[in-house]
């Protein structure tokens, strides 16, 4: 199976939609979604990438780029959103779309790549594990504003 991995184009924003939407079972509308992409697209450090098997988006991940002033964390990419369609997994697709992520992030000076999973995703956290993730030693706060 062919799977073309690439920075997402505004064409792709349907699709990347249409696959988080079933994957995270969330309702984001299509022209917020385009609104943003076309807020942050320039930005040299917001970038979507996704898997294409023909026309159809596959496989998506989110990366944001990082740049502090510490030294010890330096610049880092946060990985959201990872995901591959229900009818591709097991083919390694994750795994691919890891390494084109990993290349971008050396590409962009970065040291380190941290990702953000949902406790529930267990079949998604042992493919990051095997992709040499490691899971610290923290937790992930929020608190809606």
């Amino acid at each position: 199976m062919e799977v073309c991995f690439k920075i997402a184009e505004e064409r792709d924003i349907e699709g990347i939609i249409q696959l988080c939407n079933a994957c995270f079972a969330e309702d984001t509308p299509l022209e917020y979604a385009k609104a943003v992409f076309q807020k942050t697209k320039d930005t040299g450090r917001d970038f979507y990438i996704v898997g294409i098997v023909g026309e159809e988006v596959i496989a998506h991940a989110k990366i944001t780029i990082i740049e502090t002033m510490y030294q010890p964390m330096m610049t880092y990419a946060i990985l959201n959103h990872v995901c591959v369609k229900p009818d591709y997994r097991r083919f390694k697709i994750a795994t691919h779309m890891l390494n084109e992520i990993e290349n971008v992030c050396k590409k962009k000076g970065c040291v380190k790549m941290e990702l953000w999973s949902n406790n529930v995703r267990v079949a998604a956290h042992a493919c990051y594990k095997r992709f040499g993730f490691t899971l610290d030693d923290a937790g992930f706060f929020s608190k809606e504003i």
